[in-house]
């Protein structure tokens, strides 16, 4: 009896599960389609043939002594990567199909469209049997072709698929990571076509792909097919969103969305079998998101449903039919950068003594490298690129891997974070600066620079070579202590940098950050913006807000969203956002700005805090600040977010700015909000206990206690070698304020630099019964043991009986 099997040649594509026989990207979708279908995951249906189908066609045709001839020659130098290339391609599409093979893939296709009616239009889609493992991802070295009609054209799709294997930087590609040629295969899969020339399409991942951060979802869309966002020659809206709230009622996790340019799109040429061509976009498309929030949250919780499936975190593309406007997944492998990283240590990079900025655009990675640049127009001038030397480029593709691989840092015109430029420069584990729109033109040749992905979200590129210092942050075996170590972040860009750090929430997140760097435009400015007499001004705020037909909502919107990236980093413990702080001078400085405040002698001591809320001159600009703030609770879903009045002179003064907040729905104890008051001005110590009757605690502000304490201008050079924060009378205030909040049952923090350069002055606070101590992430190591090590030294009971304390903001004013 013959026991032999049957070889099997094509089989339906949710059969298609064993990457050994399918290749990563087919074993992937059909495990999709096989397992997550229930779920709602939507997955284009289609079939995929084998491995051994490949190699049946090429023992048909006798093409593998022909393949290690042409490899042979080419490692022994007798022939280029090009014409190797060059000559395996034409022997497989001169190649025959076998009978029973072309037969398989007729009969598939054919039940394919029986299954719809007529001849279905197709993706064929190649899938090489190591591609998508954890440790490689071939990512766009084989080819696809789109909108496939007919069974011939398909197989003359596959057959095309089969001789991609072949390309050059498919070849150099498997050579670089060790690969034999000839024990690869590949697996071809033909799904029904997705219309997303006439919709849109990108690539999101379950993890921020710059800093790891696990608990967000990056998606990027773009007009069209998605080959432009791929190579980066796009570039495309990016959205956000938060996975811990994705399932909750009435939750709206989006943390950011920021519109790209999208200037170009990609779509299918009309009666040419299947080929494309890029045209512009129209102005009404540029200007609009190619996905509105009810798709951002439905790719949101696929890409979860993905990553729970396979239990590591994914990289995925996806595709909306402009016909039909459903959503499907076309690819999910594995994410290979950030799931590699131990989490032992935390490295960190500061880049100092900088250049003129030259160019900007979207940072991958973390770290800086100084260079010479060399601009490069031609992917195949690999021999003329020096090694270490900075890559400009218009954007990359696959063709450009052999030059990226010498490049010590990568800077493009074009692209966004999932850019192949962004891939690529991130598994070289090199930064690059992608999407700066001109950098060919504003670089030169030769010019020596410094490349910096250390600074948050905006990678730049300076001038000269710049003071760059690595460090590198154990966090393993870090010791517990009673007091909570809280972190002060004001940039939304870096705040990811730090996640893995073991903090006890965001001590202090300083909205007037967030105002000058994201919105930059005075909120008065925003909401009245015939008072602003500068012309100059008045264009730059046309600029900004574009898009926007109600300017007061680009400034609650941008404001959300960049203290939304501050509360997220450790949701659910507290993130205690300070209302702005920003001095008159400050304030002028924004646009618009001057049309709106007063000139004062002193703006230190002057219309700065809690004084600007409730007065006429800011009163509507501060129910922004409140209609921001509420957002971040109530629809963001960001509860931990609690609120700090800075600067609060009086009781009577608390309770006017309370009654403001209270009028846009912030009232102390409804749905958890605490409010702290910042404890700057002794009057807030003298009158500790009518204060702890208003609020939930006390934050120090050492700089503006000193400075009001000792009658010293903080900003004054001359009298700088008195200003102490260690001076008797400011250390007994605040021994004062930690003894009175605690008897009056509410908490106390500190924050600022004082323990972080004064290991003596932790300690002071830690023996004072400070209930928390909120610094810079980079000091967070020393100040953690030191508190430690006193904690040990001055064992004591906590807080006043029977009061369960709470975290307590920092302070820093």
């Amino acid at each position: 009896m013959n026991t032999t099997p049957v070889p099997v040649y094509a089989v339906a594509l949710e059969e298609a599960t064993d990457v050994r026989h399918f290749g990563g990207k087919n074993a992937a979708l059909g495990e999709l389609l096989r397992t997550l279908a229930a779920q709602g995951v939507r997955v284009p249906g289609g079939f995929a043939t084998t491995a051994d189908a490949y190699r049946l066609f090429v023992r048909a045709n006798a093409l593998e002594p022909l393949i290690r001839r042409s490899l042979d020659a080419w490692t022994a130098g007798a022939a280029t990567l090009a014409a190797t290339g060059e000559t395996v391609r034409a022997a497989f599409l001169a190649a025959r199909w076998p009978a029973e093979l072309e037969a398989a893939i007729r009969s598939a296709y054919q039940r394919l469209g029986d299954a719809s009616g007529g001849e279905p239009a197709v993706a064929v889609r190649s899938s090489a049997t190591a591609e998508d493992l954890p440790d490689a991802s071939f990512a766009g070295q084989q080819e696809t072709f789109l909108n496939v009609r007919g069974a011939d054209a398909v197989l003359d799709a596959c057959r095309r698929c089969y001789a991609s294997l072949f390309t050059d930087r498919a070849i150099a590609y498997r050579r670089q990571g060790g690969f034999d040629d000839l024990q690869l295969a590949l697996s071809i899969g033909v799904q029904r076509m997705v219309r997303a020339d006439v919709g849109s399409s990108g690539v999101m991942f379950t993890l921020d792909t710059e800093t790891g951060f696990d608990r967000v979802v990056r998606i990027n869309a773009a007009w069209g097919l998605g080959e432009p966002v791929v190579q980066g020659q796009v570039d495309p809206d990016e959205y956000m969103v938060f996975k811990p709230l994705l399932d909750e009622p009435g939750c709206l996790p989006i943390l950011e969305r920021r519109r790209g340019a999208k200037a170009i799109k990609m779509v299918l040429a009309e009666g040419s079998g299947g080929a494309t061509r890029t045209e512009p976009t129209s102005a009404e498309e540029r200007s609009r998101f190619a996905l509105d929030e009810a798709e951002i949250l439905q790719l949101a919780r696929w890409a979860c449903a993905i990553e729970r499936h396979y239990g590591r975190p994914m990289d995925i593309e996806w595709a909306k039919d402009g016909i039909s406007s459903a959503l499907y997944i076309v690819q999910a492998r594995p994410e290979t950068v950030q799931s590699r990283h131990s989490g032992r240590t935390q490295k960190s990079y500061r880049v100092e003594k900088k250049g003129a900025l030259l160019a900007q655009g979207v940072a991958v990675g973390e770290s800086a490298v100084n260079g010479t640049i060399c601009i490069v127009r031609d992917p195949h001038a690999v021999e003329k690129f020096p090694d270490g030397a900075i890559l400009v480029a218009e954007n990359t593709d696959p063709d450009w891997v052999p030059i990226m691989r010498k490049a010590a840092a990568i800077v493009t015109n074009h692209g966004g974070r999932t850019s192949h430029a962004a891939i690529v420069s991130r598994e070289l584990g090199v930064p690059a600066v992608i999407g700066t729109g001109d950098a060919t033109l504003r670089l030169r040749g030769d010019q020596r620079v410094t490349v910096s992905c250390a600074e948050g979200d905006i990678g730049h590129v300076y001038e000269g070579s710049a003071q760059i210092v690595a460090e590198e942050v154990p966090l393993q075996r870090l010791p517990a202590t009673r007091t909570h170590v809280m972190f002060n972040l004001a940039d939304p860009a870096a705040a990811f940098r730090w996640w893995r750090l073991p903090a006890d929430g965001v001590g202090l997140a300083r909205m007037e950050f967030v105002i000058s760097n994201a919105i930059k435009i005075h909120p008065m400015a925003l909401l009245h913006p015939e008072r602003v007499g500068d012309e100059a001004a008045r264009r730059e705020i046309d600029a900004l807000t574009q898009g926007y037909a109600d300017r007061a909502e680009y400034f609650v919107e941008r404001l959300a969203s960049g203290l939304a990236r501050l509360a997220a980093v450790y949701h659910p413990q507290p993130a205690i956002v300070r209302l702005s702080d920003f001095k008159t001078n400050e304030y002028a400085n924004l646009i618009g700005g001057a049309s709106f405040e007063p000139r004062e002698e002193n703006p230190m001591i002057g219309f700065r805090g809690a004084s600007r809320y409730y007065s006429p001159r800011y009163r509507e600009a501060f129910a922004l600040e409140c209609r921001a703030l509420k957002r971040l609770r109530d629809t963001i879903g960001l509860r931990n977010v609690m609120v700090m009045v800075p600067f609060c002179r009086t009781p009577e003064e608390a309770d006017r700015v309370l009654a403001e907040m209270a009028k846009y729905g912030l009232q102390r104890g409804v749905d958890g909000l605490k409010i702290y008051v910042m404890c700057e001005i002794p009057a807030n110590v003298i009158l500790a206990e009518d204060f702890a009757r208003r609020f939930d605690g006390f934050s120090i502000g050492s700089n503006d206690l000193t400075q009001l304490t000792l009658g010293i201008d903080r900003d004054s050079a001359e009298l700088a070698p008195l200003f102490d924060e260690s001076n008797p009378a400011v250390l007994e205030l605040i021994r004062s304020v930690v003894t009175r909040a605690h008897a009056a049952g509410v908490t106390v923090g500190f924050c600022g630099e004082a323990p972080s350069a004064h290991p003596t002055f932790a300690q002071f606070l830690v023996q004072a019964g400070i209930d928390s101590i909120s610094i810079n992430p980079s000091s967070f190591l020393a100040v953690k043991c030191n508190i430690a090590a006193t904690e040990v030294q001055t064992p004591r009971e906590r807080g006043a009986p029977g009061v369960r304390l709470a975290v307590a903001a920092g302070g820093g004013g």
